[in-house]
């Protein structure tokens, strides 16, 4: 046992030295890489382990992501055993070794002082193209994990500091772009900052010293868990929801349960029940489906707890293998991050009755697309995920309206906006707008938040648009009396006029150059009865059009004169007061 004696100040410091390290590692791999699904976007997550993979902090860009490096550093441990070196550079993606996605693939960098194994550095992002039968890995029409992607089980691309050129050479002839190369040596770069952060804490500081003050760290957050599990009543809670259309056979529905078992200081998951795996690619793994667990029910704790592994020793999460939230191998699984609002969905609905002042209304469900083609003032290839379409709005909670446009619940805001500029630089598109959508959002005492209208002419022939999500069929639902968000939509209008109403899962090759794309995000749905919103409130959303004047009368029972000031008696009397 270590006679370190415990320094509460030192804890503080280390926490918060952990934490900014993970920044400047988020930093610097934000300004090294080139696509702008990692430059703009930000979709990636870096972390920092200890020697065994357990996690020390987290730079959570991508909530989704934040929790999938963790089970892989221990995996990895237990991989490699002894055959772990300094300077080695380890990637994975393999979902069937507890990866979450395909297309995110991670970089491992094992930390060592003075010739012992004392940390790792990781970070994972989202990369442009990673093989398979569809450039940019989104195939709607897979079956099995080969027509998606580039397996990358746990393999070394540096051993002892130098480059295993002919692993590197076979994975990058796999991939179709040159720059997932170089965005992954953006990676490797990441991991180094975070050495380097280490290694400066542990020449400070001394391993004892750290791995002492380590502990009292991870003891520490674990009773902040415990007491805020023991906030919320003892009991078991169900909750289910919905997912939508596999991919190829029209009108699928399958369900996912949850039972939650909240026993004095501990909360376990268990998803048995939950409608077995699809012949589609609308599955999840089992990383992604306990990464979607963990961020929905932290949104519900205290947001001010360190974010290392004695946060989620208090908690269980049991996901049976052969569901649609844990396919068995061989199933194609890339769909399996956006599964998330679907279990948030029925995590929520099971929390919500008893801690009512803590659970959101239901966020905007998510319908996503991917443009790729050849771009014409280059003759370069592109990729590009739209995310300035796809963010609606997050649901409201007592008190407090939701965020407009702020995407799904597995970005929580992490993932941000393109750049309008940078959008029309990378893609031959040309943006015709992007607005926020009048009454998109839920109606309530505290409204949702504004879901977004954007549309934008393709600029490349032979253009592939890929749609995924299930956005389209069921809203997001309010709370207590709150109305329900607006469905989700993507069409495209050909130059000749005919119009192609895209459906949730959809792969539209040969798209021409002078299409219109156009989608609707919905926004997030309404806590409480609409008719107790403040009067002034809708007035002022009715003059900045987030409310329509028709349904601030017709839903919010608030009556304006027609430049714009409020009848009060006329809102009297729609509000039942005369």
């Amino acid at each position: 046992m270590s006679q370190v004696k415990i320094d509460k100040v030192l804890v503080s410091i280390l926490q918060r030295r952990l934490k900014s390290i993970t920044e400047e590692m988020s930093i610097a791999l934000a300004r090294t890489t080139r696509s702008p699904i990692l430059c703009e976007a930000k979709d990636f997550v870096t972390g920092l382990y200890d020697a065994k993979g357990k996690m020390l902090e987290q730079c959570e860009n991508l909530p989704i992501l934040a929790f999938s490096l963790g089970p892989v550093c221990e995996y990895l441990v237990e991989y490699f055993g002894d055959d772990l070196h300094d300077g080695d550079v380890i990637f994975h993606n393999d979902v069937f070794s507890l990866g979450n996605q395909n297309n995110d693939v991670a970089a491992f960098k094992p930390i060592f002082w003075e010739g012992k194994l004392v940390a790792w550095a990781a970070c994972k992002g989202h990369q442009a193209d990673i093989g398979g039968a569809v450039r940019g890995g989104y195939n709607p029409q897979a079956t099995e994990v080969w027509q998606e992607a580039l397996r990358i089980p746990p393999v070394k691309v540096y051993e002892k500091g130098k480059l295993r050129k002919d692993v590197w050479d076979l994975i990058f002839a796999n991939i179709r772009l040159d720059i997932v190369a170089e965005d992954m040596r953006a990676e490797i770069g990441s991991c180094v900052v975070g050495e380097r952060g280490i290694h400066m804490l542990l020449d400070r500081y001394g391993l004892e010293a750290f791995e002492a003050h380590k502990d009292f760290l991870f003891e520490s957050t674990e009773k902040m868990m415990r007491a805020e599990i023991r906030s919320i009543p003892n009991g078991v809670y169900q909750g289910e929801s919905r997912a939508y259309f596999d991919g190829h056979h029209p009108g699928t529905v399958f369900t996912i349960r949850v039972k939650i078992t909240v026993e004095e200081e501990e909360i376990a998951f268990d998803y048995t029940g939950t409608d077995a795996q699809t012949t589609g690619f609308v599955n999840g793994t089992y990383t992604s489906s306990a990464s979607a667990t963990l961020l929905t029910f932290l949104q519900m704790v205290n947001p001010d707890m360190p974010h290392n592994d004695g946060m989620v020793r208090p908690m269980k999460i049991t996901i049976p293998e052969g569901t649609i939230l844990n396919a068995s191998y061989p199933a194609a699984t890339t769909y399996g991050n956006h599964l998330c609002p679907n279990n948030a969905d029925a995590v929520m609905r099971a929390l919500a009755p008893v801690i009512p002042d803590r659970v959101t209304a239901e966020w905007n469900e998510l319908l996503c697309s991917l443009t790729t083609g050849i771009d014409p003032r280059k003759g370069e290839p592109y990729v590009d995920i739209g995310f300035m379409g796809l963010k609606g709005g997050s649901g409201a909670i007592q008190g407090m309206d939701g965020y407009d446009h702020i995407g799904m619940i597995d970005a929580s805001g992490g993932v941000l906006d393109q750049d309008y500029e940078m959008f029309e630089q990378q893609t031959p598109h040309i943006l015709k707008s992007h607005e926020y959508w009048t009454d998109s959002a839920g109606a309530g005492r505290w409204r949702g938040g504004l879901g977004v209208i954007t549309e934008f002419v393709i600029g490349s022939d032979d253009t592939q648009v890929v749609t995924f999500g299930d956005g389209d069929v069921e809203p997001a639902y309010g709370s207590h009396g709150g109305g329900e968000g607006a469905l989700n939509t993507i069409w495209l209008r050909y130059p000749d006029g005919q119009k192609y109403q895209c459906t949730t899962k959809d792969l539209v090759r040969g798209v021409p150059k002078g299409t219109i794309y156009h989608q609707e995000a919905g926004g997030g749905g309404g806590f409480g009865d609409p008719k107790e919103r403040k009067v002034e409130k809708v007035a002022w959303e009715v003059k900045n059009q987030v409310v329509s004047a028709e349904a601030a009368r017709e839903v919010y029972g608030v009556a304006l004169t027609p430049d714009g000031e409020v009848d009060a008696e006329e809102t009297a009397r729609l509000r039942g007061a005369q």
